[in-house]
């Protein structure tokens, strides 16, 4: 494991961070490459219950791709299609973390980083961050393995204004297209990610992995199976709901097993 990739542990909650911040915390191959694996692992761990995505400081998010190794590595099509499909192996790996994430936003958060805080489920951002995917200025395509974020979180007439103008704009901006659901006062960004990442963690485990589940599914217009409509109603006969039920009544805080 090289220090290109953080990860951090708090209890239950896992920070993971973008440690490139002499490059505004751009990815190179090997980033992408150990986001991806760190993602993976943090999602078999039944023991977190929220993950935290974050740049290293607070300039940045992150500045998108290292474009610097893009004549070694990012060539020619032959090359350009081997660094794409590991780009969409890490976004897969960040949507299918089975722990709710979020993005904690301070400053630049452009092109792949921006890309990468699409995959979150919750975003938050400061009121000085900036925002846009300007690879038009560039002459490249984002492939469609990048593009299911950006294209799941604002629909197409937004991405395609986002992808076409090759605009960098800020976070009021950005917060009236959906790409974050919150902006607060820069200061306060690292306070209230963690407060809502506490929120999340405070929640029965099982219940927020079966949310993002069942909303990843419906977004696909295939009709649901029996067994799929049946897991909607798998809640009632789990300790989590037994415990959570328990609590209300007797006005306790309930304690979440994750079973």
């Amino acid at each position: 494991m090289s220090d290109l990739i953080l990860v951090e542990r708090d209890g239950a909650i896992a920070t993971v961070v973008l440690n490139q911040p002499a490059k505004l915390n751009a990815l190179s191959r090997a980033s992408w490459s150990e986001l991806g694996e760190r993602m993976r692992e943090l999602s078999a761990d039944e023991d977190l219950r929220c993950v935290v995505l974050r740049g290293a400081g607070t300039r940045a998010f992150g500045a998108g791709a290292d474009i610097a190794e893009f004549p070694e590595v990012r060539a020619d099509a032959t090359q350009g299609k081997v660094y794409g499909e590991l780009i969409a192996s890490t976004m897969q790996a960040i949507g299918d973390c089975v722990h709710p994430t979020i993005a904690m936003i301070h400053g630049v958060c452009v092109g792949g980083g921006l890309e990468v805080a699409l995959m979150c489920d919750v975003r938050i951002c400061g009121e000085s961050s900036r925002f846009g995917i300007p690879v038009n200025r560039l002459g490249l395509t984002m492939g469609y393995g990048e593009l299911i974020g950006l294209l799941a979180v604002v629909g197409a007439a937004t991405a395609l204004e986002i992808l076409l103008e090759g605009r960098v704009f800020d976070a009021r901006e950005a917060h009236a297209k959906g790409l974050v659901q919150r902006v607060v006062a820069d200061d306060q960004v690292g306070t209230e990610v963690l407060a809502t990442a506490a929120r999340v963690a405070a929640g029965a485990p099982l219940v927020a992995r079966w949310h993002k589940q069942f909303i990843r599914r419906l977004r696909s217009r295939e009709q649901l199976s029996g067994a799929e409509w049946d897991e909607g109603f798998a809640c009632f006969d789990t300790e989590d709901y037994r415990e959570g039920l328990r609590a209300f009544l007797a006005k306790q805080a309930p304690q979440f097993r994750g079973r």
